[in-house]
């Protein structure tokens, strides 16, 4: 065959060193198509990796801006609430070992029923008294309601109903008189008077309360500015069912002492709508809601309130409580015997109370308050009631 015949083509080096290409030219130097049999790099999945990338970033870059902004917001508010709690107060708190968010904490809420409307000039005493137990490990919550009708003996005073001490003696008396009555530690105190609990509500938005049956009160805080639409007005009215109320409607019915559809009720019933009042302003102050706008809402969360809590504190416990499973939460409350003591209606306290406080921290199972006794003391779980 002639040499220009062949069907191949002579290298006269040999084959040249290194891997074979890949790729075939044909006589201009252009590549040949690609086998459509082969697969090709994932470009397509590339892109939308490093999108997803840039969005992880994104998302956290915003969280640790709203965390920032939280904080220094809910700091603003902290300043004012902290510089209204009394050296004599700070001095009685039992410092934790830990973290709130680790370590049982005790807080005291005093309500008083103080305020700038008229009526309430100089008005000091202790409208609602309770103590929030915080369990971070079991994931616990428990209150327990002290009535303000309560007669003990008050430190340096002597025997008088408990909501007389925050009168005679401010916060610091009422701290001490409480601790003493119960004998448990305090780590924490959140004082509020009337006016400034509207304004904490209402800083939060209308919270949701269930009212298990319905309410019509006496006439206190009449809504109206002339004396004849007060005089022929009903008193305040709740519907049974679940229901939004805004500062004024959540104050009035965890003051209503007295319910006119149902004259059984007694101020344990009272003290029961103040823990739901209590409890249905933390689930808005920690619901998602809230936390996306605390950045801008969290100083007007905080400066109603006098505490010792810090912005760290705050925060630790709204998670806390956002963590917490509420159908197992204890309410408890102290109670005795119903009795007239100088012309003055009281309860004299029972020693049921002090295996009521034991229930209270855990140290022993909870018992409902027996049925028939309308002031005896006892815990119920989670919605249950006496």
């Amino acid at each position: 065959m002639p040499a220009q015949d062949k069907p191949y083509r002579v290298y006269r080096g040999g084959r040249a060193k290194g891997r074979v290409p890949l790729t075939r030219h044909d006589a201009k130097g252009r590549s040949a198509p690609a086998d459509p049999a082969r697969p090709q790099a994932p470009r397509k999945r590339r892109r939308v990796g490093r999108w997803i990338v840039l969005a992880l970033v994104l998302l956290l870059v915003l969280l640790v801006a709203w965390g920032v902004g939280s904080y220094l917001s809910v700091s603003n508010g902290v300043e004012a609430a902290n510089g209204r709690v009394p050296a004599g107060v700070r001095r009685q708190l039992t410092k934790t070992d830990g973290m709130l968010l680790s370590t049982p904490t005790t807080i005291l809420v005093l309500g008083s029923d103080g305020g700038n409307r008229a009526g309430r000039e100089g008005a000091n005493r202790s409208d609602s008294i309770i103590l929030l137990r915080t369990d971070p490990g079991k994931g616990r919550l428990a209150f327990l309601s002290i009535p303000r009708d309560l007669q003990v003996e008050i430190p340096e005073v002597g025997t008088a109903k408990i909501n007389a001490a925050n009168q005679i003696g401010g916060p610091a008396l009422a701290l001490r008189t409480v601790k003493e009555l119960t004998g448990l530690h305090v780590n924490h105190v959140a004082f509020v008077d009337f006016d400034r609990f509207e304004e904490l509500i209402d800083a939060v938005g209308a919270i949701e309360v269930n009212v298990p049956r319905p309410i019509r009160s006496n006439k206190f805080d009449c809504p109206y500015k002339t004396a004849a639409r007060c005089n022929a007005w009903p008193g305040w009215r709740f519907a049974r069912g679940t229901q939004d109320m805004d500062g004024r409607r959540a104050l009035v019915y965890s003051r209503i002492r007295h319910n006119l559809l149902n004259p059984r009720e007694t101020d344990f019933d009272r003290a029961r709508r103040q823990q739901q009042v209590i409890a249905a302003t933390l689930d808005k102050m920690t619901s998602l809601g809230t936390a996306l706008k605390l950045p801008f809402v969290g100083d007007e969360l905080v400066t109603p309130l006098a505490t010792d809590l810090g912005a760290s504190d705050l925060m630790q416990l709204g998670w806390t409580y956002f963590r917490a499973d509420k159908n197992k939460a204890l309410h408890c409350r102290l109670g005795g015997d119903g009795a007239t003591v100088g012309g003055e209606s009281v309860i004299l306290g029972s020693e049921d109370n002090v295996a009521t406080v034991a229930m209270f921290t855990g140290r022993s199972a909870p018992q409902p308050p027996p049925r028939g006794l309308p002031y005896a003391p006892g815990c119920l779980i989670g919605e249950q009631r006496a």
